[in-house]
């Protein structure tokens, strides 16, 4: 099973009944799941499903939704309003009477201001239902393709972490199979390293030399550190193969691998074991910024 990324990309249209829109999803990296959403006002009820949708499908990474929504140009309704024509025919009734006037024309009574009125059509409550349920699948399509996006991402992290983890362990097997880890080529620097400190001087009491030997042999042993960086690659390992959200883990991992590392530089006494190291370091630091982008 492959890793999934906490970066991708994904935009899906939809329409329905004259109005069109498109969903754009974008994520990238996050230490929590963080959620924007960007829809024009009246659309607090789809943005809420939405965010659970979000929530059920995604554990990780700052993810950015926009809604561009555009409604077909609609032909406004001209309305009589009766109301105002019919105090305009009293009013008009009563100049007449007092001023002998003729009778006011129809079209001298429709161009009074407020008797016709313009008004935009509204939509009613069953449309703007199944234009928002049909806008919550498109989101879903949105969403699946952007959840598709990271696992594709996911994938190609996946080989790199890979490569990384049988790198580290190539180098491992170096320090392991390095002659200077031998009991005899121990034995033989620390006789030089006594016979160093001790030419011209006072002999050495011989068991606090044997002590000391003890303590320097200790000291230069890598094996405890070798143990924890391939108990540290299994887990790993584990992890690359399992379904459940590796990140965070990954991430611990990492710390560990460098923490192993640098005591393995810092008590090798050799320099093909101080070479693997370094470059240990090296690799893990770039397995640290592949892991960043895992969900």
């Amino acid at each position: 099973m492959a890793l999934k990324s906490m970066t991708g990309f994904a935009r899906v249209d939809g329409q329905c009944d004259g109005a069109s829109w498109a969903f754009e999803l974008r994520a990238v990296n996050g230490r929590g799941l963080d959620l924007r959403f960007r829809m024009p006002p009246g659309h607090d009820s789809l943005e809420a499903r939405a965010r659970e949708a979000v929530q059920r499908r995604l554990s990780r990474g700052s993810v950015t939704a926009n809604l561009e929504l555009a409604r077909a140009s609609s032909v406004p309704v001209i309305r009589l309003n009766e109301a105002a024509l019919s105090q305009v025919l009293t009013a008009a009734e009563r100049v007449r009477a007092l001023a002998g006037s003729p009778p006011v024309t129809v079209e001298a009574l429709l161009g009074i201001r407020g008797v016709l009125e313009t008004v935009e059509p509204t939509e009613t409550p069953e449309a703007e239902a199944d234009r928002l349920a049909a806008m919550y699948v498109t989101f879903e399509r949105a969403l699946e393709a952007l959840v598709d996006s990271r696992a594709r991402e996911g994938g190609r992290l996946t080989s790199i972490v890979q490569g990384q983890l049988d790198e580290i362990s190539r180098l491992v097997d170096v320090v392991v199979a390095s002659p200077a880890r031998r009991p005899e080529a121990i034995a033989r620097r620390l006789a030089e390293q006594v016979t160093r400190l001790t030419a011209g001087s006072s002999p050495l009491d011989p068991d606090r030399l044997h002590q000391e030997a003890v303590m320097l042999a200790t000291k230069a042993d890598v094996e405890e550190e070798v143990q924890r960086l391939r108990v540290h690659l299994a887990s790993a390992r584990d992890l690359l193969a399992s379904d459940a959200p590796a990140g965070r883990q990954l991430d611990f991992l990492t710390q560990e691998f460098n923490r192993e590392a640098n005591t393995l530089c810092a008590k090798a006494n050799d320099p093909e074991i101080s070479r693997a190291g370094l470059a240990m370091k090296v690799v893990i630091d770039q397995m640290r910024e592949q892991v960043a982008n895992i969900e």
